[in-house]
């Protein structure tokens, strides 16, 4: 089954009007186009026009869809030199860009299965490296939602290289569509992760993250997490009142080093 892509050019009309401060990457030098993987999810997805065997990164988006915002976010790495693709693992249940509110939005998100959120990612990733992307140099990134996804992926996936989740929510409700959360995973993750999060996030208290903190450091697990005191939840987001300039700028840093010690980059 072939599912509908989303406007390119258009933000989740529930995050509200872009702020000024909303980046825009342009395609100069890039591939990048929507496309549909095997099982049918489409996906954005960009590279540099030239060259090959670029690091893969798989991107997880934000609860607001395959928008704009994430597709920059695609765009941005694969100036970088890397294949970055972003799978969108929501659309079959519904079109958060469209919906008009967040409760609207989480009742989209809640009926995903995270069984087949990790199948689309095994897809996307199988995908990139037909597309020229090294499979051996792949990580994964996430926001919000995505973040959670990243997690979740990571101890999956344990040949990934890197993991860098952004303010994904720790812990949830248990249900049969969404059985675990990364606090329940801690214990088998294998693959390096840098965990970016806001001090001033109440959806994801501090002592939760602490919780988190204990939980991979008993298990010996290769990650850290770095919280950005004054942050709110989404301060990457550029197109929001959320987004935090400095801390914004000095995480995307922190997370370009990561890959490149890693060796995905």
């Amino acid at each position: 089954m072939t599912l509908p892509s989303n406007n390119p050019a258009r933000f989740a009309q529930a995050a509200g009007a872009p702020a000024p401060s909303a980046i825009a990457t342009d395609v100069e030098g890039l591939e990048a186009d929507m496309t549909t993987l095997p099982g049918g999810a489409p996906a954005y997805i960009a590279r540099p026009r030239t060259g090959g065997d670029f690091p893969i990164i798989l991107v997880a988006q934000e609860i607001f869809g395959l928008h704009e915002h994430i597709r920059d976010i695609v765009r941005r790495f694969a100036k970088l030199g890397f294949l970055a693709i972003a799978p969108d693992f929501l659309i079959r249940y519904g079109d958060p860009q469209e919906a008009p509110d967040i409760e609207a939005i989480r009742a989209i998100v809640a009926k995903v299965p995270d069984a087949e959120t990790m199948e689309i990612f095994d897809q996307a990733l199988a995908y990139a490296a037909t597309k020229g992307g090294d499979a051996k140099r792949a990580a994964i990134t996430g926001f919000c939602w995505g973040g959670r996804v990243a997690w979740l992926y990571a101890a999956h996936n344990p040949q990934l290289l890197a993991c860098i989740p952004w303010y994904g929510r720790l812990d949830g409700p248990h249900t049969p569509a969404q059985p675990r959360w990364p606090i329940d995973i801690a214990g088998e993750l294998k693959t390096p992760t840098l965990g970016l999060y806001g001090g001033a996030d109440p959806s994801i208290p501090a002592e939760l993250i602490e919780t988190m903190r204990e939980r991979l450091k008993k298990a010996q697990a290769p990650a850290e997490i770095i919280i950005y005191a004054d942050a709110p939840h989404a301060f990457f987001a550029d197109y929001r009142d959320s987004y935090r300039r400095d801390a914004a700028s000095d995480a995307w840093e922190k997370a370009l080093a990561f890959l490149r010690a890693k060796g995905v980059g």
